[in-house]
């Protein structure tokens, strides 16, 4: 049995109705050079040929009686691939809009519990829309929970998946596996108590249920009363932390990685990453203009740091740290922005030497870090103080050579993350074959007028050439020797001073 680190189970308990906590993909491929169409049938083989590649394929959730600590992976013995694939049919016109509307239904449902944490629907009769006229292809749908991989390992396992080759090679029958016997409860039920006298802290997670009702009644009635610092909520209050709604839309701008990269040399020492920061910023700045919800005080940013090597012991899991970024959208200045938002990055600790967020977690169980996450969106503690973080923005690193399914060639792929109470907008920035495509899942009933998105990318990115083309070296002059105040100095400088004062207490 391998159990679920705290950071894993965590998106377990976070999880609800409105709020599955699953990682999405939709993948489009041109099938119109081959004789022979990928057909629903051939996939299912293709699929069971590369099973192998990742436990988590056929491995289910073993809960643990009572709570008493946190699941295990154990072999799903009645595992069958037909649980985990769907078969849809476009007709003869599905065009790219149909498959996106189709994807934001399939990614609103949670996936099971009572089998691995994965599905794929298999989408047939969709037509690329290319310059030369419409081409035969297919698209999948991709669900992959958060609790067995994080963005980072989840294209790795995709990868994986995928082939490298051109042309259709024979598929290889499955490699013979032998699930092994599931756990008892009393196997379980010995091993959590091993488990509890190993790490007392998680005795905790035993009361959980009944302290729950508890705890929300004491939380409710000293929240207002507790002297929460500025400092450590310095993002401003926008459109997109409000609570919400089961909805969600997709909407993707791409853009060539060449003229990412022409930036970068043109602003000097700054980081491809800072860059795609920096057009994420300009867009969401002009977004909230045409909302007429501008903000004066800089966006926030969590932004998530794959600490994966190979010294780890998983290739799965979630193995990850994160930083709050300043996104410095008070500079008018897009190309500026772009080096404040550079000095803000390496000027937080993070950056420098990222900590496992798996060990960040080992202090708590991860039901009460689940119940302080619900906790701070049921008080709406986000509208009486100004939110942590503004939204997540994760860049991911894609393969920069032609990945192929059976001959057909992978031409486009769009991901996205899960959203979270009191954050209706997550961006996952993801290249492939000198292309990088912004994805931004949002929550449609929070984030209004959603597509205007796509186009506001482009039009950022022509504002930012233009600027850095026309500065230069000024622009890197200007910043000059400034030491900009980052969010990290901001709650050192807090806490600092609080050790200084008496300890804080509850007013009566």
């Amino acid at each position: 049995m391998h159990q679920l680190s705290e950071l894993d189970a965590s998106f377990l308990y976070l999880e609800s109705e409105t709020t599955p906590m699953h990682i999405g993909g939709v993948y489009l491929f041109d099938a119109s050079s081959l004789e022979t169409p990928v057909s629903y049938a051939t996939f299912i083989k293709f699929i069971c040929s590369r099973l192998h590649v990742s436990p988590m394929f056929r491995q289910k959730l073993k809960e643990i009686p009572f709570r008493l600590g946190r699941p295990y992976w154990v072999d799903d013995t009645e595992f069958t691939i037909e649980r985990h694939l769907a078969y849809v049919s476009l007709g003869e016109s599905g065009k790219q809009p149909c498959v996106n509307a189709l994807a934001a239904k399939i990614l609103e449902e949670p996936l099971k519990r009572d089998r691995p944490l994965w599905h794929i629907t298999f989408v047939d009769g969709f037509k690329l829309d290319t310059p030369q006229g419409d081409r035969d292809g297919f698209a999948l749908i991709v669900k992959l929970h958060h609790a067995s991989i994080d963005a980072f390992s989840g294209e790795e396992i995709m990868g994986k998946l995928l082939e490298y080759s051109p042309t259709p090679r024979a598929i290889n029958p499955p490699r013979p596996w032998q699930p092994r016997s599931e756990p008892s409860e009393e196997r379980v039920f010995l091993q959590a108590g091993a488990n509890m006298l190993k790490a007392p802290m998680q005795f905790a997670s035993l009361a959980y249920n009944t302290a729950e009702a508890a705890t929300r009644g004491i939380v409710q009635k000293q929240i207002h009363r507790l002297p929460l610092p500025a400092s450590l909520f310095t993002a401003p209050h926008c459109p997109f932390n409000r609570q919400i709604t089961g909805n969600r839309s997709i909407v993707s701008a791409t853009v060539d990685l060449a003229r990412l990269k022409t930036i970068k040399a043109q602003l000097g020492d700054v980081t491809l990453n800072d860059v795609v920061l920096g057009v994420c910023a300009e867009a969401l700045n002009r977004y909230l203009v045409t909302q007429g919800t501008k903000t004066t005080t800089p966006l926030v940013a969590m932004t998530p740091i794959s600490v994966r090597s190979s010294s780890l012991r998983h290739a799965t899991g979630n193995q990850m740290s994160a930083m709050l970024l300043n996104l410095a959208t008070n500079e008018s200045d897009p190309a500026l922005r772009i080096r404040h938002i550079h000095r803000n990055a390496v000027e937080t600790e993070p950056y420098r030497e990222a900590i496992a967020a798996e060990r960040l977690t080992e202090l708590l169980p991860s039901t009460l870090l689940a119940l302080s996450a619900r906790l701070y969106s049921e008080l709406r503690v986000a509208r009486s103080n100004q939110p942590l973080f503004n939204l997540p923005i994760t860049n991911v690193p894609g393969p920069q050579i032609p990945l192929y399914l059976q001959g057909a060639k992978l031409v486009q792929q769009y991901n996205t993350a899960p959203l979270f109470d009191s954050m209706g907008l997550v961006i996952v920035a993801v290249s492939y074959e000198g292309m990088l495509t912004l994805n931004f899942t949002l929550c449609p009933d929070v984030v209004r007028d959603g597509e205007s998105l796509e186009g506001l990318v482009h039009d950022s990115l022509e504002a930012i050439e233009m600027r850095a083309e026309a500065a230069g070296e000024a622009v890197i002059d200007q910043l000059g020797g400034t030491n900009p105040k980052t969010l990290s100095t901001e709650i050192y400088s807090y806490l600092e001073g609080l050790l200084k004062k008496r300890p804080l207490r509850f007013r009566r």
